[in-house]
C-alpha cells in the first residue's frame, strides 16, 4: 500500500527517488507550472525549454522524464501535462491535478519515495493530487506468485514479485501544512476514500474460482469488523425460507449459492439514512442464454456494484459521517445447468410480484429487485443502487461513462451534479413510461425483458417497480466505467476501476451535510 505523507520541506531539498511538477500547454510552448519554481531555478529557469526540446507540450496524459540537475538531492525529475494554462485568477482544475498525479504515480511504479510539486494552493488541491497519486499507484498483485527463471542448467531462481514492478511506495505532497487542520483532513479523507476504492478494484479483478458469493459475504464480514460496520448474512437457507425468489432463480445453477449482505454503519447524531443496493453477480455466464465467446472473459466483473457499496460504506464509516448509511449486498453466480433457471420460468420475488424470465442474462435486475424490496421495508430517506447492469448504457454512454435514472428529477440531477464535482463522468437518463408496456407478460405480473432499443432504460424501469412507495431512488448504470479494458491512462488502471464509489461518498457527505433535501 503506498503511503502519504505532507511537507513543508522545498524541492530542492527534499530527498527522494523523483520529483514530479507540472508543465502546461501556454501560448508559447511548455510552461512550468506554479509549485515547480525551485525545481526550475536548478535549471537555470530553463526548464521549459528544455522539456520543449524533448518533445514535451504540457498535454494532459503527458509525462517526460529526465536527469535532475545537481542543485536538487533526486536523480530524476518527472513532468506531467496539466493541459491549457488557466486564465488569469483561475486554477488548474480538481479532476486536472488527480490525473497528472495519477500518470506520475503509474510512471513511478517500483520506486520507494517520490516527492510531488504540483500546484496546490487549497485543501481541495490536496485532497486531488492525494487521490489521483494513490489511485494512480494501484496495482493488482494478489496472483503473481513465485516465478521460476532458469539461470543455468539445473538452476532455478524465484522471483517473488513474478518479475512484476511494485507500486510506488511513498508519496510526499509538497507545499503543504502537515499541521494546518484543512490539509491533514484532506490527506486523511484521500487516504480512506482511495483505500476502498482500491479495495473494490482488488475484489473486480479477483478470479471468480476464488471470489464466489460465500466468499465475498466472508471478506464484508472481515472489512465491517475491521471498521466496526455490522454486518449480517442471509444465506440460501434462509433466503428460501423468506421468498428471496430473484436471488435464488439466478443463483440456482450454480453450486455456489446466492447470499444477500446487509451492511450498517450508523453515527449517534445522524438524522438522515441512505441505503446503497449493489449487484453482485460474482461471474455472469448468461445462464441458459449462454453468452457467445468474447462476451464473457471479463464477467468476474460483474459484482462491481456490490464491490462499490461495501467501499462506501466502509468510507463512510472510516470518516465518521454523520448519516446512517445502509449497504446491500445482491450476491449471485449467474450459471448454467441442470439446476438452473430457464426461459420461460415465473419467480416469485421477495415483494411478492411474478416475473417471467424470457432471458436468464438479464439476471442483474432480478438479484436487484429483492434487494430494493428488503431495503424498502427500512423506510430509508433515499435508496441508491448500482450495477454493471445492461450493455445497452455502454452502447448509449460509451466506456467512461455512467447512467443515473431516477423516480426523482431534483435528486437525479443531485446526483450527477455530486459525480461531476468528484470528478466521474455521468449522464442523467430518463425513464420513459412508454416503455414499461414492453415488460406485460400474459404469464406473470411483469417480464425481466421489454423492448430492445432503449434496453437500459427498461432495465431501470424494471428496477423502479420495487422500489417502496415515497421512496427516493436512484439507479446508477456502471456498465461502462466499471471494467477498464485498454491501457491504464490518468489515475484508471487496467482492470476494475471502482467506479461510482466517490459519488456514492461524496453523497453521503452530503446527505450527512443536510444539503440534499
Amino acid at each position: 500500500m503506498t503511503a502519504l505523507t505532507l511537507s513543508t520541506a522545498g524541492a530542492a531539498t527534499l530527498r527522494a527517488d523523483a520529483i514530479v511538477v507540472g508543465v502546461a500547454k501556454g501560448a508559447k510552448g511548455p510552461a512550468v507550472a506554479p509549485g515547480a519554481e525551485a525545481v526550475d531555478k536548478a535549471y537555470d529557469g530553463k526548464l521549459a525549454s528544455v522539456l520543449e526540446s524533448l518533445g514535451a507540450t504540457g498535454a494532459e496524459g503527458e509525462a517526460t522524464k529526465l536527469p535532475a540537475p545537481s542543485g536538487l538531492k533526486v536523480p530524476i525529475v518527472i513532468a506531467v501535462g496539466l493541459g491549457t494554462v488557466p486564465d488569469k485568477d483561475e486554477a488548474y482544475g480538481a479532476e486536472t491535478l488527480r490525473r497528472a498525479a495519477g500518470v506520475a504515480a503509474r510512471t513511478l511504479s517500483g520506486a520507494k519515495k517520490a516527492a510531488f510539486a504540483l500546484p496546490v494552493e487549497a485543501a481541495e488541491d490536496i485532497a486531488a493530487v492525494a487521490e489521483g497519486a494513490l489511485l494512480g499507484a494501484y496495482a493488482f498483485t494478489a496472483y503473481r506468485g513465485t516465478e521460476k527463471t532458469a539461470a543455468s542448467a539445473g538452476d532455478r531462481t524465484d522471483r517473488a514479485d513474478g518479475g512484476v514492478k511494485q507500486p510506488l511506495g511513498e508519496v510526499t505532497l509538497l507545499g503543504t501544512k502537515p499541521r494546518d487542520k484543512a490539509h491533514k483532513a484532506a490527506a486523511e479523507r484521500a487516504i480512506a476514500l482511495t483505500d476502498e476504492i482500491n479495495r473494490a478494484r482488488d475484489l473486480v479483478n479477483t478470479p471468480p474460482n476464488d471470489l464466489y458469493p460465500e466468499t465475498f459475504a466472508a471478506i464484508a464480514t472481515a472489512v465491517g469488523k475491521e471498521h466496526g460496520v455490522k454486518v449480517q448474512i442471509t444465506d440460501e437457507k434462509a433466503l428460501t425460507k423468506g421468498g428471496y425468489g430473484g436471488l435464488l432463480g439466478v443463483g440456482k445453477g450454480s453450486e455456489h449459492g446466492p447470499r444477500l449482505v446487509r451492511l450498517e454503519y450508523t453515527h449517534a447524531k445522524a438524522k438522515k439514512t441512505i441505503a446503497l443496493v449493489g449487484k453482485g453477480i460474482t461471474y455472469d455466464s448468461g445462464g441458459i442464454s449462454l453468452k457467445p465467446p468474447g462476451h464473457n472473459e471479463t464477467m468476474k466483473c460483474d459484482m462491481s456494484g456490490a464491490a462499490a457499496v461495501l467501499a462506501a460504506v466502509v468510507s463512510a464509516a472510516r470518516l465518521g459521517l454523520q448519516v446512517n448509511v445502509t449497504g446491500w449486498l445482491a450476491l449471485a453466480e449467474n450459471m448454467p445447468s441442470g439446476t438452473a433457471t430457464r426461459p420461460g420460468d415465473v419467480l416469485r420475488m421477495y415483494s411478492g410480484k411474478t416475473v417471467e424470465v424470457l432471458n436468464t442474462d438479464a439476471e442483474g435486475r432480478l438479484v436487484l429487485a429483492d434487494a430494493i424490496t428488503r431495503a424498502s421495508e427500512e423506510k430509508p430517506d433515499a435508496i441508491v443502487d448500482v450495477a454493471t447492469l445492461t450493455g445497452a448504457m455502454v452502447v448509449a454512454l460509451g466506456n467512461r461513462t455512467f447512467g443515473i435514472m431516477s423516480n426523482d428529477e431534483a435528486f437525479r440531477t443531485s446526483v450527477h451534479e455530486i459525480a461531476e464535482e468528484v470528478g466521474e463522468a455521468s449522464w442523467p437518463m430518463p425513464l420513459p413510461t412508454e416503455l414499461r408496456k414492453g415488460m406485460d407478460s400474459p404469464t406473470a405480473d411483469i417480464a425481466n425483458m421489454g423492448e430492445r432499443m432503449g434496453g437500459g432504460l427498461v432495465a431501470g424501469l424494471f428496477l423502479k417497480e420495487f422500489v417502496g412507495e415515497g421512496i427516493t431512488w436512484a439507479h446508477l448504470d456502471i456498465a461502462g466505467p466499471a471494467f477498464h479494458e485498454g491501457a491504464p491512462y490518468g489515475y484508471t488502471p487496467k482492470g476494475g476501476t471502482g467506479a461510482s464509489v466517490r459519488t456514492l461518498v461524496r453523497l453521503a457527505e452530503r446527505t450527512a451535510a443536510g444539503d440534499l433535501g
